[in-house]
């Protein structure tokens, strides 16, 4: 199974499909864990994405409201000797995905094994979860349906 999963979009697990998977034994591959990159710590409202991209389009209006998420994800990046990007993936794994990760450096591949590396306490989860449901933004995309 492969679907958009992330802390701004957790309908593949409000709708049941994530449990559905790990009691049948289907390995759930989440892509879009960061947003394509607005969960990645590199952008917020002072270094927005590269105007005229598609991802400035979808991602720099919503900016503003992931500031605290996105600083959220700093600051347990860093109990944990992780990036905000990290995080985001590390959640994705104690969430029971493979997160599909997009990379272009061997740095990007040595990130996601010690995302992988690490367990999110309870608390920190919630934390994130709640502040990603507070910025209240929908990344479903075009091509996508929001599933219940």
């Amino acid at each position: 199974m492969q679907n958009h999963f992330s802390l701004l979009n957790r309908s593949s697990e409000s709708s049941g499909i994530l449990d559905y998977c790990k009691e049948n034994g289907i390995v759930f591959f989440a892509y879009m864990v960061l947003e394509q990159g607005a969960l990645s710590g590199k952008y917020d409202t002072e270094h927005p994405f590269p105007d005229g991209s598609d991802r400035a389009k979808s991602y720099n209006p919503i900016l503003p409201q992931l500031t605290e998420l996105v600083a959220a994800m700093k600051e347990i990046g860093e109990a944990h000797g992780l990036s905000a990007a990290q995080v985001g993936t590390a959640w994705a794994i104690v969430k029971g995905t493979l997160p599909i990760i997009g990379v272009t450096k061997v740095r990007h591949v040595e990130d996601a094994v010690k995302a992988a590396s690490i367990t999110l306490t309870p608390e920190e989860i919630i934390r994130l979860e709640n502040l990603a449901d507070k910025a209240n933004v929908s990344t479903i995309r075009e091509w996508e349906k929001k599933m219940d």
